[in-house]
């Protein structure tokens, strides 16, 4: 297997790997490592050029020091992403190739689900290195795919108190982008409180799905983020938030489980000079890699999975807070109370 690292200021180490014969073509990057070992995700897409899958990888790696930090658990931001369609071109030659590519960071980044891995896939890459997590066992832990929808409503909650005052989302108008497996448990939840749905997704069955179960109304992706909503919720992949689609939106509040939703960090202005709350996407997302934290320490229990997901909406309220006494975009508070638990850390030790 060919090793590149490569050097990217403020990154703690990002590795290109090859394997020609077992078709990878993969990046793990480890943005910060002061609270822990990088913990996240990888990513198999089928990127346009290099250029791409890294600027994602470098752009999801820092999306997770922040998660940890906020989401109170004690590691860093790692991510990692795989040149290739999941469809087509994953196999067990291209996972246990990856497995070894992720042994050989020596303990520095755990692996787990993201867009592309299965849980099946998970247990495959643990064959090989006992750094991945994300594997139900005896009960404990798993798909983390129903934790962070559950931490995204959380949130959605929050979100709908402080910008509509509102008790419940009994009655507010929903519209989801992107119903996989996190949209499509979203969805459950928000139409068991009441809520009324738009949904919108490239792949139509999913679509079918959620208007038969839930009776919501479907629109094309391109609509969604223009729909006559009170909340509008990104749950694909990221960027739905960017100069050409800002001006289009109706919602009051941008909260959903997408990972890096704001296509460019000037959205995070853009959306406050609109007078539009956005949930920070890592917060609000956190659950998933929370429950995939607490497995690799030995402490998840379904109390203490609990406790945190209901605690996703407090984080939530204090920075919705702290943004408007100090007159900043929600992002950028985020930012900042993660920096501050990072820095906290590094002072300590």
């Amino acid at each position: 297997m060919e090793r590149r690292e490569l050097p990217v200021e403020g990154w703690r180490k990002i590795v290109h790997f090859r394997d020609d014969d077992a078709g990878l073509n993969a990046i793990i990057a480890v943005h910060d490592a002061t609270l822990g070992p990088g913990c996240g995700g990888c990513r198999i897409f089928p990127y346009d050029s290099f250029e791409a899958g890294l600027e994602d990888v470098k752009n999801l790696s820092l999306g997770m020091t922040h998660k940890n930090a906020l989401g109170g658990i004690p590691f860093g931001g790692g991510k990692a992403v795989i040149f290739a369609d999941p469809r087509t071109d994953k196999t067990p030659d291209l996972l246990r190739a990856f497995a070894r590519a992720v042994d050989s960071m020596e303990g520095l980044y755990y692996t787990a689900e993201d867009s592309g891995v299965t849980e099946e896939d998970l247990a495959l890459i643990r064959s090989v290195t006992p750094y991945a997590a994300g594997m139900v066992k005896d009960g404990i832990g798993g798909n983390p795919s129903p934790f962070t929808a559950r931490g995204v409503w959380r949130g959605v909650q929050a979100a709908a108190r402080y910008k509509m005052k509102a008790d419940s989302l009994d009655g507010a108008r929903v519209a989801i982008l992107g119903v996989g497996a996190v949209g499509m448990d979203l969805a459950r939840l928000i139409h068991e409180e009441g809520g009324e749905l738009i949904v919108a997704d490239v792949n139509e069955a999913a679509v079918r799905q959620a208007c038969e179960r839930f009776g919501a109304e479907a629109v094309a992706p391109a609509d969604a983020v223009a729909a006559d909503v009170d909340i509008f919720s990104p749950c694909a992949l990221g960027g739905s938030i960017n100069a050409e689609t800002v001006g289009r939106l109706k919602a009051g509040v941008v909260a959903g489980a997408a990972n890096n939703q704001l296509k460019t960090p000037d959205m995070d202005e853009a959306l406050r000079a609109r007078d539009v709350l956005y949930a920070p996407d890592y917060v609000i997302n956190a659950a998933g890699v929370i429950s995939v934290g607490l497995e690799i320490l030995g402490q998840w229990t379904a109390e203490e999975m609990t406790r945190r997901i209901d605690k996703i909406g407090d984080t939530l309220s204090d920075i919705f807070a702290r943004a408007d006494a100090e007159d900043r975009p929600t992002g950028a508070v985020a930012d900042a109370m993660a920096r501050e638990v990072i820095e906290r850390a590094r002072r300590a030790a």
